[in-house]
């Protein structure tokens, strides 16, 4: 008897031990992002370092904001992703102005950097992460799509693949719902409607986020395909006389300072919109909606779709929306007053000198 079971027992032991190397074994990560770049990974990583806010966003949006260990400036500012990884605001800062600060960001002890674009595409700060073995993904996109290819890469990397996945299918179904609507508006029946990025004059060119979630609400973008100045990197300014000419009858304001800025100068006394009162901050919730840097981009669409076409859009409850939306994605249940101020685009995020990191 001893003969026949010791070779089975041999056989199920082999078998117990290979089928737990299985389990206990993780895949190889192999991603390309937006830049061109391969990220390799052995393993999930634990330890992660955010050094472009929007990165930081969709690690809290996945359920894996506590295991962040370095951030950007940026990310400390946001009122509601603090309730959700509260220890942001002791975490070291090892970046600014593109430039990494990599002794500060060695001791975070990373197992993967999610970067900013611009800073991606400076090879002597791509250098000092390969030169100390650091593996980095760049989260580089220009429209919605290439953003949800984003999010849906970092489900991937982060081990949270169905959490992005429903994320993008709600982001897919916002941009069915609102262009079920408003693709039928003429061309003529358009609503000029100029977008301010942080300040008054900074404005949406074309081939960018803003240019796509604007166009899908099927209104007329004044700046988009126009001539603007560049002064910074990817920033885009147009000039009084330009808005005066487009005379927009609607203006949406990333900030509330630009908001009052806009309706209290002057110079912008003229145009429809300041003479009509529509001139609207953005919601801010996780971060500013539709913001280049933001995550929100699907509540932008809805916002702004019933914001320009009210008349389209009545079955649309934004505080609904708005509820269900931060409770299915980031497990918060908002009070009333909280929806109301991320609405109202006034009181979600701390003022700072600066809007490093977005």
């Amino acid at each position: 008897m001893n003969k026949i079971f010791t070779p089975i027992l041999i056989a199920l032991i082999v078998l117990s031990l290979a089928f737990s190397g299985t389990v206990s074994a993780q895949a190889v990560i192999t991603e390309t992002d937006g830049q061109g770049h391969v990220l390799t990974l052995a393993q999930y990583p634990e330890r992660i370092a955010c050094l472009y806010a929007f990165t930081g966003h969709v690690t809290a949006m996945l359920g894996r904001g506590d295991d962040m260990v370095a951030i950007v400036k940026g990310l400390k500012k946001d009122k509601l992703l603090e309730k959700i990884a509260p220890q942001l605001s002791s975490l070291p800062v090892p970046s600014a102005g593109g430039v990494i600060h990599i002794e500060s960001l060695i001791k975070t002890r990373p197992d993967i950097v999610f970067l900013k674009p611009e800073t991606a595409g400076i090879d002597q700060e791509v250098e000092k992460l390969k030169e100390f073995g650091l593996p980095y993904f760049s989260a580089a996109y220009s429209d919605m799509q290439s953003q949800m290819t984003v999010i849906e890469a970092m489900g991937r990397i982060l081990n949270r693949e169905q959490k992005a996945t429903d994320f993008t299918r709600y982001y897919r179904q916002a941009i069915a719902r609102v262009k079920a609507k408003t693709d039928r508006i003429p061309e003529a029946d358009k609503l000029p409607v100029y977008h301010a990025i942080n300040e008054p004059f900074r404005t949406d060119g074309p081939g960018t986020l803003e240019a796509d979630w604007t166009g899908a609400c099927n209104i007329l973008n004044v700046s988009v395909g126009k001539k603007l100045l560049e002064k910074k990197r990817n920033k885009r300014f147009a000039g009084m006389e330009q808005i005066l000419m487009w005379n927009p009858e609607m203006i949406i304001a990333n900030e509330n300072q630009t908001a009052k800025k806009i309706l209290s100068d002057p110079q912008w006394a003229p145009i429809k919109a300041v003479k009509t009162g529509r001139v609207f901050t953005i919601p801010v919730g996780i971060s500013r909606w539709g913001h280049p840097g933001g995550l929100e981009t699907p509540l932008a669409l809805l916002w702004t779709a019933k914001t320009a076409y009210p008349d389209l859009f009545t079955d649309l409850d934004l505080d609904v929306e708005v509820r269900q939306f931060y409770r299915r994605f980031f497990d918060l249940n908002l009070d009333d007053p909280t929806i109301e101020r991320i609405l109202s685009g006034q009181g979600m995020r701390t003022t700072h000198s600066n809007n490093e990191g977005r």
